[in-house]
This record gives C-alpha cells, structure tokens and sequence, in this order.
C-alpha cells in the first residue's frame, strides 16, 4: 500500500457552519470534520506523555518481531485493479499491526473521546491518518472523511469492534463504506507465539513479547454492490463477521498446530 500526500483543501460548507456554532471547541485539522470531545484540563494533560509511552514501546517492541504474512496477495490484486482497500480487524491486535504496515498513510477511523486523542497522536507518528469519528459519536461525518481518502487514492482501515466493544462484534461502518466507494473490504488477524493478553480490558488487547513470531492472515476481499438492498447488506456484513471470526481462530491457534495443519493452510491462504 502506497501512502499519498494530502492537499490542502477548504472546508466543507457544513464544515465551516459548525465552526461558527461551536468556536470553543478546537477543530483536528482542515482534514477532520468532527471535532474532539472537551476534556477536562487533568485529563487533556495526559495525552502527550500517554502518547509519548505508547510510541516508545511500540518503536522499541516493534524491530524485534518476526512476521509470516500469508493471503497479501488479495491486496496486491485489488491495487493492481486500480481500487483502495477497507481494511477491516479486531482491536485487540492494533499493536502488532500498526508497526507491520507503519509509514503507509492508511487512514483508521478514530474516535474523539479521550482514548482516541491519545491513539490518534501515536498512529500518526507511526505514519497513518485519521478519520475522527466512531459508533457512538460523528461515525457517520468519519464515514464522509474515509471515502474521500479512498477517492484520493489512500486505503482506510477499522478496528471493527472499536472503540469500546463489544469485543469481537462488528460495526457496519466498512459494509456502508464498501457499498457507497465500490472499494472492497478486506479482514485479517495476527496471533504471536509469544504474548501477553490483558483479559482486564474490553478487547482483551494483545502484547506481543520481544522477539516473538507473528502471523498475518488476510482474507480474500468482500465487494458490496452499489445498489445492495438492505438484505444484500446484512449478508455482507455476516460475511464479513464470519471472516473476521475465521481468520482469527486460525491465527490465534497457529502455534498450537501441527506442521501439516500449519502447511495446509499455508497452502489455503496462498490461493
């Protein structure tokens, strides 16, 4: 995936009212139409150093990982084809993914609560855009924000059960973004041999350790027509949790499984 640089651009009529109907809230960039959360002073102070921390153990864990990548090829397609890519996975692995594809300007949709303020400021030192928005809050103006992006050439991605869960439920957004852009959505997951999972937290968030081994397993691409009905939709987006829920069983059980088992779906991915 080949980032693109971004022009500069004026602000959307509904863009510029909204400034003028709420001046005390401080907008992202000329990029984002919707505006952050207001957060109390105590908590706006501790986003840079969150910020700060996270990117520091991802920049110092992030070399020492070993990556197998299996099903890439599906992407490879679909760019030769001339179309961007919905990329579409679990919240739980965001940490072995985003320094896998860093510095590729995928744009994640990303929300404006305190939780996204800080994650914004580490993705975007790792090289992704955002698109500020989720489920509960100006889903549908990040909605807006993402199809343009890949209108402008840039693939756009989802933590799908994000950005509170429940876990491993997904959200429609990438169905509803695939249908209005003809830009096929494409699901993968990554399991570690070595990792810690943190079953306090909703998504049951992943650390890989030091130099552990990862596989990445990508799916083949869901197009969702332009016209699909509202039954074609639900279809898709069934698909899509079933493809999600696949991909992350296998991958999470890689290290567990035979030789054999482990060529055989080698084999599979690589169709």
């Amino acid at each position: 995936m080949v980032g693109a640089a971004w022009p500069n651009e004026m602000p959307q009529p509904d863009t510029i009212v909204e400034t003028a109907k709420q001046p005390e809230r401080e907008p992202v960039n000329l990029h984002y139409d919707t505006r952050l959360t207001p957060l109390p002073w105590t908590r706006r102070i501790q986003i840079p150093f969150i910020a700060a921390a996270v990117y520091s153990v991802i920049r110092t864990l992030g070399p020492t990982l070993r990556y197998e990548v299996l099903g890439w090829q599906h992407a490879e397609k679909v760019h030769a084809s001339g179309k961007r890519i919905i990329w579409a996975f679990w919240h739980r692995i965001i940490l072995p993914i985003v320094w896998w594809h860093r510095r590729h300007g995928v744009v994640v949709m990303n929300t404006t609560a305190f939780d996204g303020q800080w994650t914004r400021k580490v993705i975007e030192w790792l090289g992704f855009g955002t698109a500020q928005g989720s489920s509960s809050r100006g889903g549908l103006r990040g909605l807006a924000v993402m199809a343009k992006r890949l209108k402008e050439g840039v693939d756009c991605a989802f933590t799908i059960d994000g950005p509170r869960g429940p876990r491993y439920v997904a959200k429609p957004g990438p169905v509803m973004l695939a249908r209005k852009t003809g830009c096929p959505i494409i699901v993968f997951h990554i399991g570690v041999d070595h990792g810690k999972t943190f079953t306090k937290t909703w998504d049951h968030f992943l650390l890989p350790m030091p130099f552990a081994r990862a596989v990445i397993l990508f799916a083949p691409p869901i197009y969702v027509p332009g016209d699909a009905s509202a039954e074609v939709m639900e279809a898709k987006h069934t698909e899509m949790q079933r493809e999600l829920e696949r991909v992350r069983d296998i991958a999470e059980g890689w290290y567990l499984l035979s030789p054999d088992a482990r060529e055989k779906h080698r084999a599979e991915f690589s169709r």
